[in-house]
């Protein structure tokens, strides 16, 4: 039996894993696993639990949350170089990385795909020298929504809850002037939205098509939007989100495997879902296959 360890937050989204944990222990079982079920408690316990996974003779890891809980798992893992294959059960509001590996929204059938998947090596970020994100890094318009929204509106909502909050930020849009240098090129402009990624979904709203994400490629997706002057030019973006046309509307969109973000005030930014600042350059670069995520 593969020894496994189950790190479960029973408050991520709209608190699945307080219905369905059984029956994702019974799947488990199942398929010939032995499991250990650790819950956390408190932000950052899912980092502390992953991170000793290995030394405590763990074969798999399964994470049972939302993209908050899977964040702290990888840091975990990667921070303790840790090179034991991971499982997500999404459980949150949006879950977006889940989306974009086309995981079961059902915990039960999530957890038969951990049985019967095989594992996959990924990128993640790492954004400046300690933190780890495994799919967005992200300032601008809509992006506060996904840490200022309390959790249990969240739990209500779900997607609705982050379109509420960016619809409050664009009474008041507001720009940002960042200078972006990376292998690729160098841009310096005002952006109401910048992302750095390796996704097709940012917090629900913004889609990518598959064909632009490879998620071993070694390069992230880079997308910005310029701060539009004209209500033509507002129309002309809200369009291309809508339609996930990425050449139009204010949108530039390209690949780098390394970036440099250098704003002239102090810049608030998401981690998958969890807040950041810069309160100068940064530099996010992107962890070629640092985990092998079972699918």
């Amino acid at each position: 039996m593969k020894k496994t360890l189950l790190i479960v937050n029973p408050v991520s989204g709209k608190m699945k894993a307080k219905t369905t944990l059984l029956d994702v222990i019974s799947e488990l079982q199942k398929g010939d696993m032995e499991v250990t079920v650790r819950v956390t408690s408190a932000q950052g316990d899912a980092v502390e639990i992953a991170a000793n996974a290995k030394n405590e003779g763990f074969e798999r890891v399964v994470c049972f949350g939302g993209d908050g809980t899977l964040n702290e798992t990888i840091s975990g893992l990667v921070k303790s170089g840790a090179d034991i294959p991971l499982g997500y059960i999404p459980a949150g509001s949006t879950n977006d990385f889940a989306a974009s590996l086309k995981l079961p929204n059902v915990p039960k059938k999530a957890a038969q795909l951990v049985v019967n998947g095989t594992p996959h090596d990924i990128d993640i970020g790492c954004f400046g020298d300690e933190r780890y994100f495994t799919y967005i890094a992200a300032f601008g318009v809509f992006t506060a929504a996904s840490y200022s929204v309390p959790q249990d509106v969240k739990n209500v909502l779900g997607h609705l809850a982050y379109i509420l909050g960016g619809v409050k930020e664009l009474g008041n849009l507001r720009s940002y002037h960042v200078k972006i240098e990376s292998e690729m090129k160098t841009i310096e402009d005002d952006f109401i939205f910048g992302s750095v990624s390796n996704s097709t979904s940012v917090a629900g709203i913004v889609k990518l098509k598959d064909e632009l994400v490879d998620l071993n490629d070694g390069f992230f997706e880079i997308g910005l939007i310029k701060m539009p002057r004209t209500i033509a030019e507002l129309n002309k973006t809200v369009t291309a989100l809508t339609t996930s046309n990425v050449n139009n509307g204010g949108m530039i969109f390209y690949k780098a495997s390394r970036v440099k973000v250098t704003p002239n005030a102090p810049l608030d930014w998401t981690l998958d879902g969890e807040h950041a600042v810069s309160n100068g350059s940064v530099e996010i670069r992107n962890v070629h296959n640092a985990i092998k995520f079972i699918r």
